[in-house]
């Protein structure tokens, strides 16, 4: 109540006492006397009052009210401030902050496509995981009311998901403090995230009877994904590839094809409460497309056959690497093609880095003998010769800077051109194509048309990734001695498939088809889409080819030829041995010999071309004949039978090896 003493007093009213009995009037002019005694004392006119006698007066309440309303406008106007400020100036900031803490998005990981053999067996196969993923913003101390939030969960999660619990923490505390998604694992399988969910109930009950601190694993969550499985083990590791940790192709058919198999990821987005979805707030989704399946032109038992085969015989001979190739002559599809050593891809940490390729397409190498078979195509396409041209081969022959010798030291032989082929010689090939030109020059560039048609020195038309088209030098950059080496197979380089694409190409009448390793593709939709058909080029007539074919047989079936053990009874069998010198790749010099045997059968009327290689035998023999003549037998004989291609029942041409001078 505020002060008023300093107020000036308004008078005091008299308040009436009781009433008494009226006291008589004096007569006019009357003198007064003074009080007798027990009368009382009169009280004389105009005395003045002490303060204590003076009556309270209150002050005037407006101005309290003023000040009062005045406080109030004042704090409202505040409040209506804030108000408009919250909903009308920076609404959108603070529904899409509000909504940020709400709202929970997470990525739909389309599922990979399969991968089949052309029967439809699987391959690679996409099983159901999860990426165990954390929003770090949820285990700060003022979220969680804890200082250690991040080590509790770290400490829960590493024996669950295999990790290091200090590798954990670091992720769940960043340096980004506004950093809310982190990965702490991929591909986890269901069962993992099943633990960790029990786990969260198991923390968020515990916490809402009061038995315990903030549920921290409340900001763990998972995000749909998929794990790649191989079901076959290394089966045809070498095409199919595998799947790094961030899910895309990391080699083979799996990168190749990346982009069709992996599909479209799609997006989920719900409300959450406490790291636990609240279904009555809703959701909004965006469905996953799937990938692509794709189905391969290889089978799955022949592509078991070649690649036991291979594995068996790398062993056996100690050798660095071997390629089995197997091919339909007449479509150009790839059967098989198989590596040794490879890889598992379900297991990547056990895998040898250097075997985790294709080499069967990676690898350039000199072919050797196997290549005579072009020379040999040239000289007949062109009329130089025929196979019963007389060739008197000696042991010795100077060409250039050089002297050239077959692989054993002989009498001179007197051959056929047929012979030259049966028996393999160096010294007959050489002079067999000196006559494609009338100088060496010319002869030079003829061959190296022919070369270039058969698909030497270009890629092979897979684009698979990592494929090497090979070295094959224009003839004005032959050395003096590539003159003459390059007609029997040294001097240029190739992969294993284009040398399979040799034999397919005489044996598929002179035509030469692109190789195809994908059939087609399945899309989301259930509707199968084959691929797209290979292009096909005329090499060598029809003619040329079957006359090829018949000299080819004599490799196998003539006593005189290098490749008796390459024969299968009761068919017909065309091929070539080849025995080259090799260059090591570490010091780019000759060292050891590259081993191959390359054929087509049945010889009268193909229909599977064989090619076989093996690198740097350091065991037994290294000749081709005796090391990958077996293997050709092995997988060529399979082949027929799971195929179901019966003989032919023609009689072997036998053409004569060589003649009497």
């Amino acid at each position: 109540m505020p002060d008023t003493s300093g107020e000036r007093q308004a008078p005091r009213r008299r308040v009436p006492g009781p009433a008494g009995p009226p006291r008589p009037r004096e007569p006019r002019g009357a003198v007064r006397r003074g009080p007798g005694p027990g009368a009382r004392p009169v009280r004389r006119p105009g005395a003045p009052r002490t303060a204590a006698q003076r009556p309270l007066r209150l002050g005037s309440p407006r101005p309290r009210l003023r000040m009062v309303g005045f406080a109030l406008t004042l704090v409202l106007l505040i409040f209506v401030g804030r108000l408009l400020q919250v909903q009308a100036v920076d609404a959108s900031a603070y529904a899409a902050k509000a909504e940020q803490n709400r709202y929970v998005v997470h990525t739909l990981a389309a599922e990979r496509g399969g991968i089949t053999d052309r029967n439809g067996v699987a391959l690679a196969i996409s099983e159901d995981a999860y990426d165990i993923t954390a929003d770090p913003t949820m285990f700060t101390s003022k979220q969680l009311k804890v200082n250690d939030g991040p080590e509790q969960a770290a400490a829960l999660l590493a024996p669950i998901l295999g990790r290091d619990q200090a590798d954990l923490v670091k992720l769940l505390r960043p340096g980004n403090r506004e950093l809310r998604y982190v990965r702490l694992a991929a591909r986890q399988t269901p069962q993992v995230w099943k633990q960790i969910k029990d786990l969260k109930t198991a923390l968020t009950n515990k916490a809402e009877t009061g038995g315990g601190s903030a549920n921290v694993l409340a900001g763990v969550f998972a995000d749909p994904s998929s794990q790649r499985v191989y079901p076959n083990g290394d089966l045809a590791a070498g095409i199919l590839g595998w799947v790094n940790a961030d899910g895309k192709g990391g080699g083979g058919v799996e990168q190749q094809l990346d982009k069709a198999l992996t599909g479209k990821d799609g997006k989920i987005r719900y409300a959450q409460s406490g790291g636990r979805e609240v279904p009555t707030a809703g959701s909004t989704e965006t469905p996953a497309v799937p990938g692509s399946d794709v189905e391969l032109t290889i089978d799955r038992d022949i592509q078991w056959a070649a690649q036991n085969a291979i594995t068996e015989q790398v062993k056996k001979s100690r050798a660095d690497r071997g390629y089995v190739v197997v091919q339909d002559t007449r479509t150009g599809q790839i059967l098989a093609m198989a590596n040794s050593p490879g890889f598992d891809p379900n297991d990547l940490s056990t895998a040898d880095a250097a075997a985790m390729g294709n080499a069967a397409l990676q690898d350039a190498y000199e072919p050797g003998s196997t290549a005579k078979v072009m020379s040999m195509a040239a000289v007949l396409e062109e009329n130089a010769a025929t196979p019963l041209t007389h060739v008197v081969v000696p042991n010795r022959l100077h060409r250039g800077d050089r002297l050239f010798k077959d692989d054993v030291d002989h009498d001179t032989w007197y051959l056929t051109l047929n012979g030259v082929l049966a028996k393999s010689s160096n010294i007959g090939t050489i002079l067999a194509t000196g006559q494609l030109g009338r100088t060496q020059k010319q002869a030079n560039q003829v061959l190296y048309s022919y070369l270039r048609k058969f698909g030497i020195g270009g890629y092979t038309g897979l684009g698979f990734p990592g494929e090497t088209r090979g070295i094959l030098a224009a003839p004005a950059k032959w050395s003096t001695s590539q003159q003459y080496t390059i007609p029997f197979g040294q001097g240029f380089s190739i992969n294993a498939m284009q040398a399979a694409s040799v034999y397919s190409t005489i044996a598929n009448g002179g035509v030469r088809v692109e190789p195809t390793l994908v059939r087609g593709s399945k899309g989301a939709d259930g509707r199968f889409a084959p691929a797209a058909q290979p292009k096909k080029t005329r090499v060598v007539s029809a003619k040329t080819a079957g006359t090829l074919a018949q000299m080819l047989e004599s490799v196998v079936d003539d006593e005189q030829g290098t490749g008796a053990k390459a024969a299968i009874p009761g068919y017909n069998v065309a091929g070539k041995t080849g025995t080259a010198n090799r260059v090591d790749p570490a010091t780019g010099r000759y060292h050891g010999y590259t081993s191959s045997f390359a054929g087509f059968a049945p010889a009268d009327k193909p229909r599977i071309t064989v090619y076989c290689a093996i690198q740097n035998a350091t065991a037994g023999s290294y000749f081709g004949g005796q090391i990958c003549g077996p293997i050709y037998k092995q997988v060529m004989e399979f082949a027929l039978k799971t195929l179901q291609i019966p003989p032919t029942g023609a009689k072997a041409a036998k053409l004569p090896v060589d003649y009497k001078p």
